[in-house]
């Protein structure tokens, strides 16, 4: 009996370090689900958000990241995901008025350790400031995430960069960089958006300057899709379509597959952009 005890207790410390060391699986999605905008005809928000709904349940992602949400789309999709809970405020006010840059979570499985917004601007806490030569207000949403059944833990930031601003564009990557580099310590993190640049632009390169980031896509073992992401609703000719919308991470996130989804239900499109989808490994 003594014997049996004494490897019982040996056991312990196993069964605990196995734990904490367990492989942690996470379906991401970045998602530009194109604003409710009534111009846009049979690409309308009411012909596509059952279809939107519908992908991001098939794909099984646990956190969305997106992007141009109105509050009327925000609830459209809070009542389609049961059992996801959202953070997020609207650009404009800090409130509901505006885009919102909401992360969608799984909240019977992560618990939200932390959570804040802030503004790409020269005056990052006021809301609806207005950075450099941007055209629109923009934003960033972040949280730190425990994965409750392995209690590890991890950063989520997600964005939507100015289309115009070229000053923007970069002060914002300096800017986020920042945050992460500030904020994030010890734990990985995940960074979403649609940033309005292409590969190899000067905030691109900001953003994986040092040895923070990567682009997901990039280290992935299986890549899905086209190399494009926005295509207006069908309306860009192929050979002109560019990549916009990008996830990065940071080590020790292994990357198992990454997806460009380029979907249609009959001739109605999810978005004028492509939602990117990874199956993340956090080591």
């Amino acid at each position: 009996m003594k014997k049996i005890l004494f490897l019982v207790i040996l056991a312990l410390p196993l069964v605990y370090s196995c734990k904490n060391n367990e492989l942690v699986r996470i379906n991401v999605l970045s998602f530009n689900i194109r604003y409710d905008n009534p111009d846009d005809s049979l690409n309308n928000w009411k012909y596509r958000r059952d279809f939107a709904s519908e992908m991001i349940r098939f794909y099984g992602a646990d956190i969305i990241g997106a992007q141009e949400v109105l509050k009327n789309q925000l609830d459209d999709l809070d009542n389609a995901l049961p059992g996801f809970s959202y953070i997020g405020v609207g650009r404009l006010d800090g409130k509901e008025d505006g885009e919102f840059a909401p992360i969608f979570y799984n909240s019977g499985r992560f618990s939200v350790l932390e959570s804040g917004h802030f503004w790409l601007s020269e005056t990052p806490e006021i809301p609806g400031s207005k950075g450099w030569d941007a055209a629109c207000e923009r934003i960033v949403t972040w949280a730190v995430f425990k994965d409750k059944p392995s209690g590890k833990s991890f950063a989520f930031y997600n964005t939507h960069f100015d289309h115009v601003g070229e000053t923007a564009q970069q002060e914002s990557a300096i800017m986020l960089l920042a945050h992460i580099r500030e904020n994030v310590k010890g734990i990985p993190v995940v960074l979403t958006g649609d940033f309005n640049v292409i590969p190899g632009s000067e905030a691109v390169n900001t953003l994986l300057s040092g040895d923070l980031l990567v682009e997901a896509g990039n280290i992935s073992g299986i890549n899905y899709g086209p190399s494009w992401t926005f295509h207006d609703f069908g309306r860009v000719p192929l050979k002109d379509r560019v990549k916009i919308d990008y996830m990065f991470v940071s080590q020790p996130i292994k990357v198992e597959s990454y997806a460009s989804i380029s979907e249609q239900k009959d001739s109605v499109y999810l978005s004028d952009h492509n939602p990117v989808f990874a199956k993340l490994v956090l080591q």
